[in-house]
């Protein structure tokens, strides 16, 4: 597997870079938020790659932070996304972004990218909001309050929840429950009204 290439950049034609590395050319397919974060041409370049063999292709996918990859790696693994929905994903938001939606299963946020509908914006909610609850707090630190119920109810009033109707239902729910718990039951709870 290959798992990054550092090299000297040889051409930059949207959504593809070709890298020259040790004289070999590799053509990589990026998002294209990464993309127009790239040095001129002719600038050295370090490249976390995803390699795919396929029966028609070989691919290569690449990304300038192993956030970005494994956010990738994680999309792919859904059931009906392929490498051409998981960049749209990652050039229609920052990972940091697209890790929040996850986990606060925002399907509003996630139908905004491109290619995502409805029920794409489901499956990935339920087959990656654990995942990314087991992988770490997906949001900047600092970004929200340090107390897990006033974290809570911020990140419903991000969905778009009034602040009083997000305060009664977090204060009904047990203060010991993990930030995700607490978010997951709000929703659940909210849903049911």
């Amino acid at each position: 597997m290959i798992t990054s290439l550092h090299g000297k950049i040889l051409q930059r034609r949207p959504p593809w870079l070709w890298l020259d590395v040790a004289g070999v050319g590799y053509e990589i397919e990026m998002p294209l938020s990464t993309f127009y974060r790239l040095p001129a041409e002719g600038s050295s370049l370090q490249v976390f790659t995803h390699f795919v063999v396929r029966e028609d292709a070989q691919l290569l996918y690449g990304f300038l932070t192993l956030d970005e990859r494994e956010l990738f790696r994680l999309l792919i693994k859904v059931n009906g996304i392929g490498g051409k929905v998981a960049l749209a994903c990652l050039a229609g938001l920052e990972v940091g972004q697209l890790r929040e939606a996850l986990l606060l299963g925002d399907k509003r946020r996630l139908t905004a990218i491109p290619g995502i509908g409805a029920k794409t914006a489901e499956r990935m909610i339920i087959e990656l909001q654990d995942k990314i609850a087991a992988g770490g707090t997906p949001l900047q630190p600092g970004t929200l309050a340090s107390d897990p119920k006033q974290e809570a109810i911020a990140a419903l009033q991000s969905l778009g929840y009034k602040a009083i109707e997000a305060q009664r239902v977090v204060d009904g729910l047990s203060g010991e429950l993990p930030i995700e718990d607490l978010i997951r039951q709000s929703l659940q709870i909210l849903a049911r009204r």
